[in-house]
């Protein structure tokens, strides 16, 4: 959307092209760029203009229609978030992993998928909406992380009453038109189980990897199972097993039983990435819309959330990942 600097002394001039008079993003724009020019050596002032231009090529990469599935370049990871069933802290966990990855350096984006239970943007304290551009949707960020939810293009608590085909062309449409730019990793909090979204993303993100997170409780790890199982079958490559509200900070206390994580793991034959304790505060700081990782990175949550992202980072990809299977059908 740069389309042109001119430099004159210490006076920098930059044009932004929109497609939207009053576009909502206009101050969050300025914003960046004043991010990006001030800190540099002799900059005295800088100048802001917006034009209007037909950006979709562009955003494409020069491709004029969209293809299924989601829009990110083929050297972006993909990391997909699951579990079994709701009420593990898959939502809040993703939120704050996507914020370590970019404490890690990475270019990031997270993209709230959780059709039924959409809840990131409130965790990462986002308010404004995406943009529009020549039929493309920018995505709103958060510092250095891009966000993206289905909750915005739905009024706030307005219950999703999707089915079936509906829902996929819904999905693929919201996949394939957000420009994400360049990412190095891109989470995505997956819907809990294995139901219709889940198949659908599933064959929407053709190279992506999976997290499965469960807690201690051997009820959770065993329907955590069949999400990493649903995970195989749509072609996803299984990363390995988070263990979520493992002890509670400062006690070791263990809340919510013992061994789930394990079981899962050795049931499904992946390692156990990380134990992630039980802080009430993590709760807390998203119901404020800060994550703990950026509001208190020495705490011991946010140094096991950090750690998973390291670990994660660590495996390498394997090749074929991309390749899609077709989804086997049972006859009637």
């Amino acid at each position: 959307m740069v389309r042109d600097v001119q430099i004159e002394g210490g006076r920098v001039a930059v044009t932004i092209a929109l497609t939207v008079p009053g576009c909502p993003l206009r101050a969050s724009f300025e914003e960046q760029v004043e991010a990006a020019l001030r800190p540099l050596d002799g900059i005295e002032e800088i100048e802001l203009a917006f034009e209007r231009e037909a950006l979709t090529a562009k955003l494409r990469g020069g491709v004029a229609q969209r293809s299924p599935g989601v829009s990110v370049d083929a050297s972006t990871r993909v990391i997909a978030v699951a579990s079994g069933k709701g009420g593990v802290g898959k939502s809040s966990l993703t939120a704050n992993l996507a914020a370590a990855f970019t404490q890690l350096g990475h270019r990031t984006g997270v993209l709230d998928a959780d059709v039924y239970g959409y809840s990131i943007p409130t965790m990462l304290g986002i308010h404004q909406r995406p943009v529009a551009v020549d039929k493309m949707i920018v995505p709103p960020v958060r510092g250095d992380l891009k966000v993206m939810s289905i909750g915005f293009f739905l009024d706030e608590n307005t219950p999703v009453m999707w089915r079936g085909p509906m829902l996929h062309r819904a999905l693929e449409q919201f996949l394939s038109d957000v420009h994400w730019g360049e990412l190095d990793t891109l989470v995505v909090d997956m819907p809990p189980g294995t139901g219709d979204v889940a198949i659908s993303l599933g064959q929407l993100l053709p190279r992506a990897e999976a997290v499965v997170v469960t807690t201690p409780h051997r009820a959770a790890q065993q329907v955590a199972v069949r999400a990493a199982q649903m995970a195989r079958k749509t072609n996803m490559r299984l990363l390995g097993v988070v263990e979520n509200m493992s002890f509670r900070v400062g006690s070791g206390e263990e809340l919510f039983g013992s061994g789930g994580g394990d079981a899962l793991a050795e049931e499904v034959e992946v390692p156990v990435l990380a134990r992630i304790p039980f802080d009430p505060k993590l709760a807390a700081y998203a119901d404020e819309g800060e994550p703990i990782v950026f509001a208190e990175p020495q705490a011991e949550v946010s140094q096991a959330i950090v750690g998973l992202a390291e670990a994660i980072a660590a495996t390498k990809r394997e090749q074929g990942v991309g390749i899609v299977k077709p989804l086997p059908l049972v006859s009637v």
